[in-house]
């Protein structure tokens, strides 16, 4: 039981590393912030973006859970 949750928790690690990866820089510095803050408000994030940034969440979380149980399990 172990051993296949381990294997998964290293399957959404290196899903949650290739998808931050693949995401597209944010501009630097104080108008980038600005920049950035205004089209997540006004929803202009569309496309492969937003189809990453998805993922990312669910590979995040999936990967809490993962480690929490396998902290319970090893314990």
């Amino acid at each position: 039981m172990v051993t296949a949750i381990r294997i998964i928790h290293v399957i959404f690690s290196v899903g949650l590393i290739v998808t931050v990866l693949l995401q597209s820089g944010k501009s630097a510095g104080l108008s980038g912030a600005i920049a950035g803050g205004a089209e997540t408000f006004f929803g202009k994030k569309k496309g492969l973006d937003s189809l990453l940034s998805k993922l990312t969440s669910m590979f995040a979380i999936m990967f809490i859970v993962t480690s929490v149980v396998l902290a319970l399990l090893i314990k």
